[in-house]
């Protein structure tokens, strides 16, 4: 399942967190779960159309040339993982928005990404290493506010930023796998000592051109 109940799993020790619990945060705090859909969902749907195309399906662009053909199966379970974000007691799930699925009885928090880059601009300018990233980044989100918003008052934007870009362009372990030779022979290329900073910058001015789009045109009609 894509949710582990941890009921049933050995303890790890605990830091002194056995004493945290709802009482320990703010009344509005909110708690919840996140997933990612790549990580979810077996490729055998018509999410697959969308998916396959992007950068983490190429087998080359993996270190261990793995894909995501078959994963914790939440397409199919996706009521049983449900059951058990509300059994944890939970006030939301966040998911991202290449498979959005709107999940009963709780609140949806959309990513808009989630270290998935379509293959297209991968091969066309780089990805995140090139600044045209930024615009074309901020036409989806744009068309993702104008679609969902009626339905998601809750959106994030990028999702680890800095993991995405010290794995991807510094160690090259996860996908385009781009990093220097002395750090991992297995890399596609890359420069561990500048790429992450180019990486990292044109997120940031990605997230900023996603913000501006969302307070301009829509955060009226969606709050």
């Amino acid at each position: 399942m894509a949710l582990v109940d941890r009921s049933s799993q050995p303890l790890l020790p605990s830091y002194g967190l056995d004493k945290v619990n709802r009482s320990s945060f703010p009344a509005k705090f909110i708690f919840g779960a996140a997933s990612s859909a790549y990580q979810n969902y077996k490729l055998q749907t018509f999410y697959d159309r969308f998916f396959i195309s992007a950068i983490w399906n190429s087998a080359a662009k993996i270190r261990d040339h793995s894909t995501g053909d078959v994963a914790t199966d939440s397409y199919h379970r996706y009521k049983e993982d449900v059951k058990i974000v509300k059994g944890m007691g939970l006030d939301a799930y966040r998911f991202s928005i290449s498979w959005s699925r709107v999940l009963p009885r709780l609140e949806s928090y959309v990513t808009l990404f989630h270290w998935d880059v379509p293959q297209a601009l991968e091969d066309e300018y780089g990805g995140f290493l090139s600044p045209k990233i930024v615009d074309d980044f901020r036409d989806f989100a744009n068309l993702c506010f104008q679609r969902f918003g009626d339905r998601v008052k809750h959106w994030i934007t990028l999702n680890e930023p800095w993991t995405f870009a010290v794995t991807s362009y510094d160690y090259g372990t996860t996908a385009p796998g781009r990093c220097s030779a002395w750090r991992n022979n297995n890399c596609t290329g890359g420069n561990s000592g500048t790429e992450p900073y180019v990486v990292t910058h044109n997120q940031i001015l990605a997230h900023a051109a996603a913000v501006k789009v969302y307070r301009t045109k829509y955060k009226v009609i969606t709050t």
